[in-house]
């Protein structure tokens, strides 16, 4: 395995980040501890997860499953590197969401108590609110470092200028502020190439990508579809939409290359400077030993560059992708 710096930290985590929403709502507690012994027995040692998943608002049954499996013992816990989210709602009134001081504070030990843990690696925060002073979150998170129960903090959706917000309300009080940024961000969807991967890389923040297949859509969607009758080959074309003609290209060439398109996809990714650890949501464990050949596939300057030709993304930075 691989490992890297998250963002300008001296935490070292592995080249992929292992996604659990998946587990409960479409994996069985037993298949999630299956898939999380093997992340450990390959070296994974970074988990992402999330107060909300697992399907029903306010139980948090992602994490409580991840926290069972803490609670096996033989140093799970202290082999991993432990991301979770806050921002949903999880309950009904006001401040059960967002990123308030009084949220931050209940939100965090809630999750400590779901996880079976004393300390949260990485702590991020799910959404920008826009209704929360950077002086409120940063206290508040301040307050979780120096009681010891977050060592990191991270953000998730936010724009370039955000990133750039926050770490300056950090720097006035002294603080770390971000070391890593969870974006969405694959060969389909680039957006983030414009402002958001600049800021991260000026500021010293890890880019973490989600939806590195873009729902399925990079992961060999028409080969898979390919004979499985009509209604298939309906719902894969309601999927595809105006995408279909660069999804072919896409899968010729991956063939051309003897990859499956999702270990290019997942590859293409981990050659980007900006990215510490693309995020592998497995539901199977066949799904999560494939997305391990990625980290083996090695992508030429010829291979990126028709990448590029086939997903051309927003043409780089702002403003020279759009302007002079």
């Amino acid at each position: 395995m691989d490992y890297t710096q998250l963002g300008r930290t001296g935490l070292s985590v592995s080249r992929l980040c292992l996604g659990t929403m998946n587990f409960g709502p479409a994996t069985s507690e037993e298949d999630s501890f299956a898939i999380m012994d093997r992340a450990h027995e390959v070296g994974v040692n970074f988990f992402d997860t999330a107060n909300v998943y697992g399907g029903r608002q306010g139980e948090g049954v992602t994490e409580q499953i991840v926290g069972r499996w803490f609670g096996q013992g033989g140093g799970r816990r202290e082999k991993t590197v432990l991301a979770t989210k806050l921002y949903q709602p999880m309950g009904d009134w006001p401040n059960d969401r967002h990123l308030s001081a009084l949220n931050i504070r209940r939100a965090c030990d809630a999750s400590l108590k779901r996880l079976q843990t004393d300390y949260i690696d990485l702590y991020q925060m799910h959404h920008v609110d826009r209704n929360a002073p950077w002086e409120e979150i940063w206290q508040a998170m301040e307050t979780l470092v120096a009681q010891g129960k977050v060592l990191y903090v991270g953000s998730s959706n936010f724009a370039g200028w955000h990133v750039a917000q926050a770490q300056e309300a950090a720097r006035a009080r002294h603080f770390t502020g971000l070391v890593s940024e969870q974006s969405i961000y694959n060969l389909l969807e680039r957006t983030v190439e414009l402002e958001v991967l600049p800021a991260c890389e000026a500021y010293g923040v890890g880019v973490i990508p989600w939806s590195p297949l873009q729902q399925g859509l990079l992961g060999g969607i028409l080969r898979k579809t390919a004979g499985e009758g009509r209604s298939a080959e309906e719902r894969t074309q309601d999927r595809l939409g105006e995408r279909r003609a660069q999804i072919e290209s896409y899968e010729a060439f991956c063939d051309e290359l003897g990859e499956d398109p999702a270990h290019v996809g997942l590859a293409w990714l981990l050659h980007q400077p900006a990215v510490t650890a693309p995020i592998s949501g497995p539901r199977t464990m066949e799904q999560f030993d494939g997305s391990l050949r990625a980290l083996d596939v090695r992508l030429d300057d010829k291979a990126l560059a028709r990448l590029d030709e086939i997903f051309p993304g927003p043409g780089g930075t702002a403003p020279e992708a759009y302007a002079w």
